[in-house]
């Protein structure tokens, strides 16, 4: 996609109370994070509300989140109708109802190894984890993590990936204290992207690293096509670089205002932000032009 730009050279802002004038979609696909959730992880009253109704309206609901399933109880109890989540970039297809992998696309071994080997070349001090099938995060002793993880799944990058006892590698987790978030993904990508999908979803200096081909969109794209959809039954909502490519396949997409300049640049359509219900609004207008 490409941005409108006004006379002066901005990208359009559209109101986003504004009439939906796109196709009647037949599945909405969202990020969590930043676009869903409020900033303090929740999901306000009206966003439940207008999942429900879009649920009651036959319209199924994707979330697509680089998030591990361990992390999907926040909206586990909002599911309605549906249960599978993409998680991980688009490394697993989850059935949070059955709480269960239900697919995966793996990072190969060699290819993670790869790029930290390059990454902590380039940019030293850099620490890794990897997550697994088996929902467990494997960090190296000095990767700082937002949860309590036992001792025993402390190891170096070279071990934590030498060990497929977890299942199948879903994602390679790179972590800087001090680099600019932005800088460290350009250095990754430009060291170590041919080895996998290398993005990130975090304000910090938090890198994701996913197989080959990987992402969202792939995923998502994948799904859609089992349940005869196709990319223009297709809404889709995003704020980071994860949620790019995504954004791009899916026929109707909106970047959300606290959105990433990189997305919003590359969106035509914009939403409130996640503190102001921007998924709601939109998903109430395709309710409303659906009536008669």
């Amino acid at each position: 996609m490409t941005s409108t730009i006004e006379p002066g050279g901005q990208p359009q802002s559209p109101d986003p109370d504004a009439a939906f004038a796109a196709p009647s979609p037949r599945l909405i696909a969202t990020d969590l994070d930043g676009t869903l959730l409020r900033r303090d992880g929740t999901v306000s009253r009206r966003t439940v509300a207008a999942l429900a109704d879009a649920e009651a309206a036959g319209i199924e609901v994707f979330f697509a989140t680089g998030r591990p399933a361990r992390w999907m109880g926040v909206v586990a109890e909002h599911l309605a109708g549906h249960g599978m989540a993409i998680l991980a970039n688009g490394a697993a297809v989850y059935d949070l109802r059955q709480d269960r992998l239900a697919e995966a696309f793996p990072l190969a071994a060699a290819d993670a190894l790869a790029v930290a080997r390059a990454l902590r070349e380039a940019v030293p001090g850099t620490t890794y984890a990897v997550e697994r099938g088996d929902g467990m995060l494997r960090r190296e002793p000095d990767y700082v993590t937002l949860e309590p993880i036992p001792d025993v799944l402390c190891a170096s990058v070279d071990e934590l990936l030498a060990d497929d006892s977890g299942g199948p590698l879903l994602k390679l987790l790179a972590k800087h204290r001090t680099i600019d978030p932005d800088e460290f993904l350009a250095t990754a990508l430009a060291v170590a992207g041919g080895h996998g999908e290398i993005t990130r979803s975090s304000e910090s200096a938090l890198l994701e690293v996913s197989g080959t081909g990987v992402s969202k969109a792939t995923t998502l794209a994948r799904c859609c096509a089992a349940r005869g959809v196709t990319a223009a039954e297709v809404v889709a909502f995003g704020d980071m670089p994860n949620d790019l490519a995504m954004l791009e396949w899916a026929g109707t997409s909106y970047a959300v205002a606290n959105a990433h300049p990189h997305v919003l640049a590359a969106t035509t359509r914009r939403t409130a932000s996640n503190e102001d219900d921007g998924v709601a609004r939109v998903i109430e207008r395709i309710i409303a032009a659906r009536r008669p």
